[in-house]
């Protein structure tokens, strides 16, 4: 998959983003991935709202989060969450039930939780964590949360653990997270799916 920068010509589309926590609002909130986004016709319109926490990704807490992006000029509302140990059906269905008067336009679910992507890109995570022979054959599939695994995996190696979750996401988009890459992974369908979706905004 290659993404050519084609935005002067093709129509740019607006996107309101409303993320679970401050994972994702980093990942969203950096130039490398507005780039991206500007590459496939996509503006990203700010704020990017963190719900701080999925308990908060509820009708109630939704609708103004999503008056506030249409009142900024978004066009379209895309929202990313984890599933923890949820089906991304049942996920989807707690955030957008049945009879709800708003619209979401993509609802972006990570199979376990978001550091699942980061595992998918495995160069990065060699960078990182300075473990040259590190691979992921199922990222979204590891005992526990990605994110315990990548401590449990630096502790083993007897390397620098990633640290928490806020300073690790910063690491990985200073040294290059590409969702592409996580995308491309032939057992990362979560993000597969985004990235195809993502791709189809623009059409």
């Amino acid at each position: 998959m290659v993404v050519q920068h084609v935005w002067e010509w093709i129509a740019m589309v607006k996107v309101g983003f409303i993320v679970e926590g401050n994972t994702e609002k980093i990942v969203v909130d950096s130039p490398q991935f507005k780039e991206f986004l500007r590459g496939i016709g996509i503006i990203v319109v700010e704020p990017v709202i963190d719900a701080k926490g999925n308990g908060n990704l509820l009708p109630q807490n939704i609708e103004p989060f999503i008056d506030l992006l249409k009142k900024s000029s978004a066009e379209k509302i895309i929202v990313i969450t984890d599933a923890d140990e949820y089906s991304i059906c049942q996920v989807e269905k707690r955030i957008l039930p049945d009879g709800t008067s708003y619209k979401i336009d993509l609802i972006a679910v990570a199979v376990k939780a978001f550091e699942a992507w980061f595992l998918a890109c495995e160069e990065l995570i060699r960078k990182i964590l300075c473990i040259p022979d590190f691979s992921m054959d199922f990222p979204e599939k590891t005992d526990g949360l990605p994110f315990d695994y990548l401590k449990e995996l630096a502790r083993n190696k007897k390397v620098r653990g990633p640290g928490t979750k806020t300073s690790f996401a910063k690491r990985a988009m200073k040294n290059g997270f590409s969702l592409e890459v996580a995308a491309a992974h032939p057992h990362c369908p979560s993000a597969t799916y985004f990235f195809n979706r993502l791709l189809s905004f623009s059409e």
